[in-house]
């Protein structure tokens, strides 16, 4: 598909800067095949049936934009996807600056040497520093947000905690799975209360997720990879809901990525431990989940892609501009959207 088809405009002022307070006070669009509605985050219990599943990101967002120099050039590195223990790759601002077996220091103990450069203009840097790595990116490293926030303000010390999930526990991401950001523990608790189950998997996202699609055409865009795992006890249950009539609802386009990356040819979800780089675009058929609850995506992103081929484009259309028309806060920090696109018959 041509990716023009998936542009809109967007209102500069919609886009959030910061979330509210507490987190499950945002609004939240319900999308259904025919049916808009506007809620709110914490009538989610009441808009889930006792049973089902909703399925989280357990990933933890690391300090993973890191600043240093070379001669008189900046050095802007964001790290995106880890290789080995004191090896990631990168986005880097000021690349062309750098060549193979350049050191740079980031400050606080904390060097890195270009290993390699991809054809794409990332970095492989080995990092060295006295201890683990993940101490060293905690005292030279800053929360790395996305650009259409980070681009209007700086990173400040709310961020540690906003930019973070409440269910985090597995360090490696470099970008928030941003739909859990709404959960509370009122939230978890009234969403157990009311018989709801809740699963975990980890999918480390990458800083991919924010690059803009540079190609006219679906079919020439190439997705970052990002590691996942899905561990077989979470898969058996997972199976064990859908063969029982429950609905599979995931918390986060990342939980639905790797969901859908587990599924095999017996359309069962398996345990899944590695990269994944899966791109969903209109015409997919979804083997492993009945619903998404999500942010609000930029213009012609992947994820706008993805919302589109589970719901069809011109429902989230007609749903994008309902939210901006009523005043829905958009991106990282905005509002919610629950997409229920029902069974296939």
């Amino acid at each position: 598909m041509r990716v023009d088809a998936f542009d809109f405009e967007l209102p500069p002022e919609r886009i959030a800067l910061r979330p509210l307070s507490p987190r499950d006070a945002a609004r939240m669009l319900v999308v259904r095949p025919s049916a808009l509605d506007d809620r709110g985050v914490r009538d989610l219990p009441d808009l889930v049936a006792p049973g089902d599943v909703l399925v989280l990101n357990d990933t933890r967002v690391i300090p993973a934009q890191l600043f240093g120099s070379k001669g008189n050039a900046r050095i802007g590195v964001t790290l995106h996807k880890r290789e080995a223990a004191n090896d990631w790759w990168a986005f880097v601002r000021n690349a062309k600056r750098l060549k193979r077996g350049d050191h740079v220091d980031f400050g606080h103990g904390l060097g890195g040497v270009v290993a390699a450069k991809a054809d794409d203009g990332s970095i492989l840097w080995h990092f060295e520093c006295d201890g683990p790595l993940e101490a060293a990116l905690v005292a030279a490293g800053t929360m790395p947000l996305p650009p259409y926030i980070a681009g209007k303000r700086a990173t400040d010390a709310r961020d540690a905690e906003d930019y973070q999930t409440t269910f985090a526990v597995r360090d490696g991401a470099v970008a928030a799975p941003t739909a859990g950001l709404h959960f509370t523990p009122a939230l978890l608790a009234a969403l157990a209360a009311r018989g709801i189950h809740l699963e975990t998997l980890t999918l480390h996202v990458g800083a991919g997720t924010f690059l803009p699609v540079k190609v006219d055409d679906t079919r020439d865009h190439k997705m970052h990879a990002e590691w996942g795992c899905i561990d077989a006890a979470t898969a058996r249950r997972l199976n064990a809901a859908r063969a029982e009539g429950r609905r599979v609802i995931a918390v986060g386009t990342t939980s639905l990525r790797l969901l859908e990356s587990a599924v095999g040819e017996d359309g069962l979800i398996h345990a899944f431990e590695g990269d994944t780089a899966i791109f969903v675009t209109p015409g997919y058929r979804f083997r492993a989940i009945d619903g998404l609850m999500t942010n609000f995506h930029l213009p012609r992103s992947t994820l706008f892609m993805l919302v589109s081929a589970l719901m069809g484009l011109e429902t989230m259309q007609t749903a994008y501009a309902h939210a901006i028309r009523e005043g829905y806060r958009f991106y990282s920090y905005g509002d919610a959207s629950l997409l229920l696109p029902g069974r296939p018959q």
